[in-house]
C-alpha cells in the first residue's frame, strides 16, 4: 500500500525543466528531500502544504532517499497541458495526458505515419542508465562532435525523464540532443506510445544519426535468470532489426561487482541477447589492457549463445572517457566510478564509437 504524510515545504532546493526539488517538513519527523513533478503536480513553493509519497524512504528501498509529492493541497488547480490525449500512468492516481508524438493532432504526426524504416540508422541498446553517458561520449568522440545523439527512454525503471540528473547534464553539455520517453515513461522531448514509435520519432523527427535505447535511472533486478527489466534489451533488438536499424549491444561488464552472477560479463547480458533477442545485433567488447579479463570474457561469449547468433566487435572505448573528462561529467554506476570498474564504462564507451563508425556507411559494419 502507499504511504502518505502530509508535509510543509520548507524551502525550494532546485528547479529545472519538469522537475522542483523541496526541502520538507512531517510532523514529528527531521526535514528531508523530495520531488515535485511540475508537469503532474504543478508548481510548488516554500510554505505550501503537499501530500507526500513516502512509501519508499519508509522502506530504506533505494529510490534516492527522496518522498514525491502527490498533491499540493496550497494550490490544488494548476494549469494541465491542454494538447494531447495520450494518457500516460493509465488508470493510476497519477495518470497523466501527454502529446504523443504519432497521435493526430502532433505537429509531427504525419512524417511519422509516412516513415516505415530506421533506414540502418545505429542504435546502441543498453541495460543500465549509467551506460548513456560513456555511449553517447564515445558517439561524439569518434564524430568530432558532429553526430546528432537521440536519446530514447523507456519505462524499465524510473517514469520521468527529469528525474535524471544524469540526462539534464548530458543534454546541457551537449552529448545528448534530444530525447524521446516511450511507454508509461514521459518528460522527453518527445512522448511516444511505444518503443517502434519511439525510434522512428528519433531518426525522422529529432534526426538522429545515432540512437541510444536504455531504461531510466532505477534497474529492477533480483537474483532469478528472468527476475530483472534488462531482459527488454532483447526486445529492443528485435524491434530495431523489425524497423531496418543496426542494433549495437552494450554488455554488461564488471570486474568490481561482488556478485559472481555479475563478474566479466553479466548473466543480465547473456540472457537478454541469449534468450530474449530473436535477431542478430553487433556486441561490442571492450578493450581492456589486463589479458585476464579479456580472456575471461573472450571465453563467456564463446559459451553465451551459438556462435553464429550475433555479430562480435572489439573497440576501444577509452576516447568516450577522455571525452566525459573533457566536458567535466562525472559518471558513476552503482557508486562506481570509472576508476573504480573500468571494465563497465569501457563497453559502454565501445559501443558508441563502434555505431558512430556505421554512421552512413550503408552496411554492417564486421566483426567476427
Amino acid at each position: 500500500m502507499i504511504r502518505t504524510r502530509q508535509g510543509r515545504v520548507l524551502a525550494v532546493n532546485s528547479r529545472r525543466s519538469n522537475l522542483t526539488e523541496i526541502k520538507v517538513q512531517i510532523p514529528g519527523e527531521p526535514e528531508q528531500k523530495a520531488y515535485n513533478y511540475d508537469l503532474l503536480t504543478g508548481p510548488v513553493d516554500a510554505g505550501d502544504t503537499v501530500v507526500l509519497n513516502t512509501t519508499a524512504v519508509n522502506k530504506k528501498l533505494g529510490t534516492g532517499g527522496a518522498h514525491f509529492v502527490m498533491a499540493n493541497v496550497s494550490n490544488p488547480k494548476h494549469n494541465a497541458r491542454q494538447s494531447g490525449h495520450i494518457m500516460k500512468l493509465r488508470y493510476s492516481p497519477c495518470q497523466v495526458k501527454v502529446l504523443a508524438a504519432e497521435e493526430p493532432d502532433s505537429p509531427d504526426a504525419e512524417i511519422i505515419k509516412n516513415t516505415t524504416s530506421l533506414d540502418g540508422v545505429p542504435v546502441v541498446v543498453g541495460t543500465l542508465h549509467s551506460m548513456l553517458a560513456p555511449a553517447a561520449a564515445g558517439v561524439k568522440a569518434a564524430t568530432g562532435g558532429r553526430a546528432r545523439v537521440v536519446y530514447v527512454m523507456t519505462d524499465g525503471a524510473a517514469l520521468p525523464l527529469p528525474l535524471s540528473n544524469l540526462v539534464y547534464e548530458l543534454q546541457t553539455k551537449g552529448l545528448v540532443d534530444a530525447t524521446a520517453t516511450c511507454g508509461h515513461a514521459f518528460g522527453g522531448d518527445w512522448e511516444c506510445i511505444n518503443i517502434y514509435t519511439a525510434l522512428l520519432t528519433a531518426k525522422a523527427v529529432a534526426r538522429a544519426d545515432v540512437i541510444i535505447v536504455a531504461m531510466g535511472p532505477g534497474i529492477v533486478g533480483t537474483a532469478s535468470p528472468l527476475g530483472f527489466t534488462g531482459v527488454e534489451q532483447g526486445e529492443i533488438i528485435n524491434a530495431v532489426n523489425i524497423l531496418g536499424g543496426r542494433p549495437v549491444a552494450i554488455p554488461r561488464i564488471s570486474f568490481a561487482d561482488a556478485r559472481q552472477r555479475h563478474r566479466g560479463i553479466s548473466h543480465h547480458t547473456i540472457t537478454a541477447l541469449g534468450r530474449i533477442a530473436l535477431t542478430p545485433c553487433t556486441v561490442v567488447l571492450p578493450e581492456l589492457v589486463d589479458t585476464g579479463q579479456r580472456n575471461l570474457i573472450q571465453d563467456q561469449y564463446s559459451r553465451a549463445w551459438p556462435v553464429d547468433k550475433h555479430r562480435l566487435a572489439w573497440a576501444n572505448g577509452r576516447p568516450a572517457l577522455e571525452e566525459l573528462d573533457r566536458r567535466g561529467i562525472r559518471v558513476t554506476s552503482m557508486g562506481r566510478t570509472p576508476a573504480d570498474d573500468p571494465a563497465f564504462f569501457l563497453a559502454a564507451g565501445a559501443a558508441g564509437i563502434y555505431a558512430a563508425g556505421l554512421i552512413h556507411s550503408g552496411i554492417e559494419a564486421g566483426g567476427q
